[in-house]
C-alpha cells in the first residue's frame, strides 16, 4: 500500500519556498505549478495554506516592510539628535535587509503590476519619506554638510543600502559579516554627509 505524501509545510516554510521561486523566476513568471513543484506538494495543498499566489506575495512583502518600519519605531530611531537617529536607522535598515535578504530582495523587485505590488511601492515611498525627513532634520540641525542635496543624498543612501541584495551572500567563505557590512555602510555614508 502506497502512502500519500503528507503535507508538512507550515505557512512560514511555504512562504520561504515561494519567495525563493519568486526571486528566481520573477513573480509574473511563477505559476502555482512552479510553486507546488518547488515545495514538493500538490497545488491543492498550497491552497490549504493560502488563497492565491498574490497572497503569498503580500505576506512576503509584508514581512520585509514590517522589518523596515519596525526600525523606525526603535528607541534610538525616535530619540536624540536627527543625525544620530539617521545613523541608527541606516545601520538597522542594512541589518534588516541582510537578516531578511530574500524578502527584501523581493520587495525591491516589485514593479507595480498587481494591487499588492502597487501597495508595496506606496509603502516603500512612505518609508523613504520618513528617512528623507530625518535627513532634512539633520541638515536643519546643522549636522550635515551645506553642499549636500537632501533628495540626492536620500537616493544615494538607499542606493548603497539596497545594492547589498545584489552581492551579499551570508556564510560564503571569506564573506564579510553582517555587522561589518552594516558598519561599513554607516562609515561610508556619514563620512560624506556629516559636517567635518
Amino acid at each position: 500500500m502506497t502512502m500519500a505524501k503528507r503535507d508538512t509545510y507550515t505557512p512560514d516554510s511555504l512562504l520561504a519556498v515561494a519567495v525563493e521561486v519568486f526571486n528566481e523566476r520573477g513573480y509574473d513568471g511563477t505559476s502555482m505549478e512552479h510553486l507546488s513543484k518547488a515545495a514538493g506538494i500538490s497545488k491543492s495543498s498550497i491552497y490549504h495554506h493560502v488563497r492565491s499566489k498574490e497572497e503569498l506575495l503580500r505576506r512576503a512583502i509584508s514581512r520585509a516592510l514590517d522589518g523596515l518600519f519596525g526600525v523606525l519605531e526603535e528607541p534610538a530611531a525616535v530619540q536624540g539628535r536627527a543625525i544620530e537617529r539617521l545613523e541608527h536607522v541606516t545601520r538597522r535598515v542594512a541589518e534588516v535587509l541582510m537578516d531578511e535578504l530574500p524578502y527584501v530582495t523581493l520587495l525591491l523587485r516589485v514593479r507595480g503590476n498587481t494591487d499588492t505590488e502597487r501597495w508595496a511601492m506606496e509603502r516603500r515611498r512612505e518609508f523613504d519619506h520618513e528617512v528623507s525627513d530625518l535627513l532634512k532634520q539633520a541638515a536643519a540641525d546643522g549636522d550635515l554638510r551645506d553642499d549636500v542635496d537632501i533628495r540626492l543624498a536620500t537616493r544615494l543612501l538607499f542606493g548603497m543600502i539596497n545594492s547589498i541584495v545584489e552581492w551579499y551572500r551570508p556564510g560564503r567563505g571569506g564573506a564579510v559579516s553582517r555587522d561589518e557590512v552594516a558598519e561599513a555602510v554607516v562609515r561610508t555614508a556619514f563620512a560624506g554627509l556629516r559636517k567635518p
